[in-house]
């Protein structure tokens, strides 16, 4: 049993999701139907506990291998086919031999790079300079897709990711192609940068043109969230909370679901078992993960080259920044020049220091704004 209910590293089963009904049962239909999807939202909405929890359903887990690549970390065709392949074998590990050795029997090119561990279990050592090329593997892993003994379904989570490959227009069509084929499964592109998801869906001129059933995911609802966190906090030691601290605590984050669970998991712990969460306590729980956080937020602003610190600080002093390039922005935090801006915005974008919904560009982090409005911002220079 998990002492705080209120989640923060991950999926942890049914008993710690919240809501999501509609969504879990849409999901899984299209699946079992056939389709393959474009799943976009903003980070920590909750996407990727979504397909986690789909996977764990029984139609699911019982007559389909499902399998989650999270390829956030990539930056080459290499780097993708290295996370697939590993990702494919953990899973398969958990089903028994014969389902891991069809795998593994599948990959002629980089079958010398598996090694097996004392129990005789194989493990994914592929290091750098193996899978030479990287496409040989990647046919063979489609191949494997094409032939294995259950439909799969495969969700690539972050798939935006690899339009930052440098020969990411190959890489698009050479997926694109090798999805074609494979008839005996079906996928989930998940991804938070929704401008860069709707250029490779909805572009006539991209590879995965209407290639999918798009759709979005949003933020909780508030009175779903309450229903949840209400018994979540009576469950173990009786504690108390009521309608208007969630709503507070929900409004504050404006129902970003990862960062709402964060406050959550905070309050739970202030509130001594028998009492009261109290409205005054959620700025205790902001200050208290802030202390926690606050050598790490310093150095992340440490670590930016000085034109995207500047620009990353004026878009915290403003809020939302909609004319990013626009002359009052950049006269009034003295920044170099409108094409510096467009400059520095890009790496920030790329980094996910910041974001943009409708064209309007706010600091990703909302702790990482409130720290920095507690801690910078009234000291940085403006008109």
């Amino acid at each position: 049993m998990i002492d705080n209910p209120f989640v923060t590293n991950g999926y942890a089963g049914p008993e710690y999701f919240c809501d999501r009904i509609e969504e879990t049962e849409l999901l899984t239909s299209l699946l079992t139907n056939g389709n393959n999807i474009s799943l976009m939202s903003p980070r920590r909405v909750g996407k990727t506990d979504l397909i986690k929890h789909c996977f764990q359903q029984e139609s699911l887990r019982e007559n389909y291998y499902c399998f989650l690549i999270d390829i956030y970390a990539t930056n080459s065709l290499r780097d993708f086919v290295n996370i697939f392949g590993k990702s494919i074998l953990e899973t398969l590990k958990t089903k028994g031999r014969k389902v891991w050795e069809a795998f593994l029997n599948a990959l002629f090119s980089v079958r010398s790079e598996i090694t097996f561990d004392i129990n005789g279990n194989p493990v994914w050592g592929l290091g750098v300079g193996s899978m030479t090329p990287p496409q040989a593997t990647l046919d063979e892993i489609f191949g494997y897709l094409r032939t294995a003994d259950k439909h799969c379904l495969v969700a690539i989570d972050e798939f935006q990711q690899i339009l930052y490959y440098a020969d990411n227009q190959n890489v698009e069509a050479a997926l694109r192609t090798q999805i074609q084929q494979c008839t005996n499964a079906n996928f989930i592109f998940a991804g938070s940068q929704r401008h860069l998801m709707s250029q490779m869906f909805l572009s006539p001129a991209r590879p995965f043109y209407q290639s999918v059933v798009p759709m979005s995911l949003h933020p909780i609802s508030l009175d779903r969230y309450w229903a949840f966190v209400e018994p979540q906090f009576a469950k173990n030691g009786n504690r108390k909370i009521s309608y208007e601290v969630v709503e507070a605590a929900y409004q504050r984050f404006e129902g970003i679901t990862a960062n709402v669970q964060r406050i959550m998991n905070m309050l739970y712990m202030l509130t001594p078992k028998g009492e009261t969460c109290g409205i005054e306590m959620i700025e205790s729980a902001i200050d208290t993960y802030l202390q926690l956080s606050s050598e790490y937020y310093a150095e992340l602003l440490r670590q930016m080259p000085e034109k995207q610190r500047n620009v990353f600080l004026a878009i915290a002093a403003e809020r939302q920044v909609k004319s990013i390039s626009g002359g009052q922005f950049v006269h009034k935090y003295h920044l170099p020049s409108p094409s510096s801006v467009v400059s520095a915005v890009k790496g920030l974008l790329e980094k996910d220091f910041i974001t943009q919904t409708n064209h309007v560009y706010y600091v990703y982090d909302r702790f990482f704004q409130i720290w920095l409005e507690k801690t910078c911002i009234p000291d940085f220079p403006s008109k």
